[in-house]
């Protein structure tokens, strides 16, 4: 399959997997950022590792769809006045400005709880086991050790005198960027039935993949245009938040971005991880830096 073959999967699914129901206001806020135009990155991971370790693609559909609702609850919180205060997402405005705060947080807590209900409702060719361990997965990566824990230390690091600024950083981006990306690799290696070598090594990948993406978009934030990224640009800076371009300057960022990527070509190539949808992720975030 092709990236948009990919994409219009994912989208068909997500929006068979949200119906509008009672109270429809919840819903409809719960949809409206999940259905937003997106690349759908950590979904299509997860397809494309299932099917490169010989798994069947349909049957990591509802994790990859449950994925892509827990990355949209994680930008629905990402974006409130309590914490990022942004008022833009893809383009379009945040969920917050449409539904108000209190949806908006409903609906993040509500997109946490509803997207495991995807996995276990629609997965039906998943063991117990197999889904056991892939639940285990999503409530690790979205959890106080997971994502939550990469939110926290971004707060906390804002305008405040780190101790260890590369240790802090590092953390932060493991959590709050990479995590997604390794349940989304993990949970798909786990579905195809992937042994324990495999897993270490789609997680290595992952980590190495999210690293990168969140070096190009702190990139992108000092050099990218409001109709290039769909954001509000410049704001990491103006709130003294500690990115890889504020404490490493743009042009070793752009080094770190570029050995990042290596890293992962490295694995590949090690590993025989043949994929041109990965290949094709990497091309288009450098070009999109320039590189």
């Amino acid at each position: 399959m092709q990236m948009n073959d990919y994409i219009d999967l994912i989208n068909d699914k997500l929006n068979e997997y949200l119906p509008i129901e009672h109270p429809e206001t919840i819903f409809k806020s719960m949809k409206y950022t999940v259905m937003l135009p997106g690349k759908r990155l950590r979904p299509v991971l997860c397809l494309e590792t299932c099917r490169m370790l010989g798994g069947e693609i349909s049957d990591a559909v509802p994790t990859a769809c449950a994925i892509e609702m827990l990355h949209a609850q994680t930008l629905i919180h990402d974006d409130l006045p309590c914490m990022d205060n942004d008022d833009y997402r893809r383009g379009k405005l945040t969920n917050h400005k449409v539904f108000g705060e209190a949806i908006a947080v409903l609906a993040g807590d509500a997109l946490l709880t509803y997207a495991p209900q995807i996995i276990t409702k629609y997965s039906k060719n998943l063991t117990p086991s197999a889904m056991i361990r892939v639940l285990n997965e999503y409530f690790q990566y979205a959890g106080a050790r997971g994502v939550i824990a990469g939110q926290v230390v971004d707060i906390e690091s804002e305008n405040s005198e780190v101790e260890d600024k590369e240790k802090t950083l590092e953390y932060l981006h493991i959590h709050k960027t990479s995590d997604l990306f390794k349940l989304a690799m993990r949970t798909g290696a786990i579905i195809a039935g992937a042994d324990d070598e495999k897993i270490k090594m789609v997680t290595e990948f992952a980590e190495c993949f999210g690293l990168a993406f969140q070096v190009a978009d702190d990139i992108l934030d000092e050099v990218s245009t409001f109709e290039e990224m769909g954001k509000t640009l410049g704001k990491d800076k103006q709130e003294g938040k500690l990115t890889y371009v504020s404490l490493y300057g743009l042009e070793e960022a752009k080094c770190k971005l570029s050995c990042l990527f290596q890293k992962c070509y490295d694995i590949m190539k090690q590993q025989n991880f043949e994929s041109e949808i990965f290949r094709d992720m990497i091309e288009k975030i450098n070009k999109r830096v320039g590189m």
